[in-house]
């Protein structure tokens, strides 16, 4: 769990004492020198500076600063005749070890309820697997028309919109690699049955910004779906509208693809996401 620390605000320590019975005070005391540096400002802070915020001595502090050096949690920099201590590169490694998907549908959960309210269309979120799209989420609006397909079920990526999304990144090489091992199966009459096509699609979808399944999986069905970048610029997942092509969305096609992007927007941002 993650605490949004107030800038200044001490480093809560052994706030119980039935609290420091079940852990081990050096543990802690590494993960307090860890916080203070994580919100430390300019290019970081001396001994002296990390025991006085950590409320122990220097001599410990060196100790505790010199174990997270060995394991290159915290580096070491001279700084003209002291030393300063920053986060080291082990944190960034291991940030990029974290499972995005394992809590994405709880971060995205306000952003496809809102995406519902403004559009009035059924909101999804999906993730890749093994080449198809595996929807984790899903929002209905009000009304009649409901998604029949299930949470955790496959789809197809050359005909949704979810699945187009989540291959922008991927090289045309891998796209091939991916249609070969799923298939181009046709589902309607707009289904697009040939490699060829699909990569002219998904070089259209990156340009654009979004995706668009005009009636390829669905008659009568259309859906519009945006990538959802990480901290890493990378893709790890997708979102996006579905409703019946002769209402708001097939109407007013640029104006939702407006609403989806800028959602995926957010949501990439709230993952960590910066633009480059």
């Amino acid at each position: 769990m993650s605490v949004n620390r107030v800038k200044g605000a001490p480093v809560p320590r052994n706030a119980t004492a039935e609290q420091d019975k079940n852990t081990l005070r050096s543990v802690g005391r590494a993960l307090d020198l860890l916080e203070i540096l994580g919100s430390a400002e300019g290019a970081g802070l001396n001994v002296g500076e990390i025991a006085k915020q950590a409320g122990i001595s220097k001599s410990t502090a060196f100790l505790v600063l010199q174990t997270l050096v060995a394991r290159q949690f915290v580096a070491d920099i001279r700084s003209g005749t002291s030393r300063v201590y920053r986060l080291g590169p082990a944190l960034a490694h291991l940030s990029r070890l974290i499972p995005v998907d394992l809590n994405i549908g709880q971060i995205a959960a306000p952003f496809l309820d809102e995406l519902m309210q403004q559009t009035n269309l059924t909101t999804r979120l999906a993730i890749l697997d093994d080449g198809y799209a595996v929807t984790i989420s899903q929002v209905d609006p009000p009304g009649p028309f409901r998604m029949t397909a299930s949470l955790g079920q496959r789809e197809l990526p050359h005909c949704s919109s979810l699945g187009k999304a989540l291959l922008i990144q991927t090289t045309d090489q891998d796209v091939k690699a991916i249609a070969k091992r799923v298939g181009l199966p046709r589902r309607t009459s707009k289904t697009i049955t040939n490699i060829k096509d699909l990569i002219a699609d998904l070089h259209q979808t990156r340009q654009r910004g979004y995706a668009i399944d005009d009636e390829e999986d669905n008659d009568g069905v259309i859906c519009l779906g945006a990538p959802v970048y990480d901290h890493q610029q990378k893709i790890v997942a997708a979102i996006s509208v579905t409703g019946m092509k002769q209402t708001q969305i097939g109407k007013k096609l640029d104006g939702v693809a407006k609403i989806v992007t800028l959602t995926a927007q957010r949501l990439s941002a709230q993952l960590g996401f910066a633009r480059q």
